[in-house]
């Protein structure tokens, strides 16, 4: 199973889906999709850590609440991030550990990300060809 998918590269969108076996897996899964459409995360070095907190009113605010402070992250913090690993994860509210490095070689740079849109945006339960549990989370994103 691939850890995510693009699905359409308009003029001004980029979609994706992300899959996991768990719900934490199909975020951490989000997660590298949205950061890879700003930045080659294969290239990102997880020299620094941030600590990010989000809450949402349930699994799917909390994953678009999730991706948009991973995108406004890029910006404050001036990073591309590549790895992320949970300290907390419920289906309301999440700490995490996000690696990466500063934004110092500009040719690392690919898209620019305005914001998480709700068009298409998605997370179901379902089940896999082998009858076990598949999380599927679909997201598109401005740029």
């Amino acid at each position: 199973m691939k850890d995510y998918e693009y699905l359409k590269d308009l003029t001004s969108d980029v979609a994706f889906s992300a899959y996991g076996k768990t719900l934490d897996e199909v975020f951490i899964n989000a997660a590298k999709a949205i950061s890879n459409i700003m930045c080659d995360i294969s290239k990102i070095e997880s020299k620094n850590i941030i600590k990010i907190e989000v809450e949402g009113k349930d699994e799917k605010d909390l994953l678009y609440n999730w991706l948009q402070n991973i995108v406004a992250e890029v910006d404050i913090e001036g990073m591309f991030f590549s790895e992320f690993k949970f300290i907390e994860f419920s289906r309301t509210h999440l700490k995490a550990e996000v690696y990466g490095e500063e934004i110092v070689d500009q040719s690392k740079q690919e898209t620019v990300i305005k914001a998480v849109t709700n068009y298409l945006f998605d997370l179901k339960e379902t089940k896999d060809k082998n009858n076990e549990t598949l999380f599927i989370a679909t997201a598109c994103v401005d740029i």
